[in-house]
């Protein structure tokens, strides 16, 4: 598909709040067939998405260690991951250290799956998955592990505002651009 098409097709889907606001942007090389151009996104006319770009707008992260002192990752940890431990344990672990375990290996997941999320994000084709979002359902998009698959999601006129506001726990394990664009989301509610 040429990107025109794909272009236009990704705009038809765009969420009506955001019309003008996030913008689908590609380079070609014209003398270098060879060479595939750069897609990224912008968000207010900046380059927000760039995925070969770790310099970006949004942090990259380079390591776990990275992730496990990010102060900025809230962890939400159930009580049924902590009476585990405590089973674990058997029991002879203070009340206040099992919930320092359970977020350290909840963390460490997490750690992990933004690592290799990352990495595919920065060795995808963006026509390839924006072509992937297009022909599978939004359900499957929000639920994927692809970085760029939660971000067309999120901004797609489909996810209506009650979805929106029931995903906040979610977020809050995403990569940090997902979460951006979900909030900048949530601001058009």
């Amino acid at each position: 598909m040429s990107w025109s098409k794909l272009k236009q097709q990704l705009e038809s889907f765009l969420s009506p709040a955001l019309h003008g606001r996030v913008e689908y942007r590609a380079t070609s090389y014209r003398y270098l067939p060879d060479k595939s151009g750069i897609c990224y996104l912008a968000v207010d006319k900046k380059n927000v998405l760039n995925m070969s770009d770790t310099t970006g707008f949004i942090r990259w992260y380079q390591t776990e260690q990275e992730i496990k002192n990010d102060p900025n990752i809230q962890i939400p940890i159930s009580h049924e991951e902590i009476e585990a431990i405590r089973q674990d344990t058997k029991g002879t672990v203070p009340e206040d250290r099992l919930q320092v375990i359970a977020r350290s290996r909840k963390i460490s997941e997490l750690a992990k799956e933004l690592l290799s999320a990352q990495a595919a994000l920065s060795k995808s084709n963006f026509t390839v998955v924006a072509t992937t979002f297009l022909s599978t359902s939004i359900d499957e998009s929000l639920e994927s592990n692809d970085i760029l698959l939660n971000i067309l999601a999120l901004v797609d006129r489909r996810v209506g505002k009650k979805r929106i506001l029931n995903m906040s726990e979610k977020m809050k394990l995403k990569h940090p651009i997902v979460q951006f664009f979900y909030e900048l989301r949530l601001s058009t509610l």
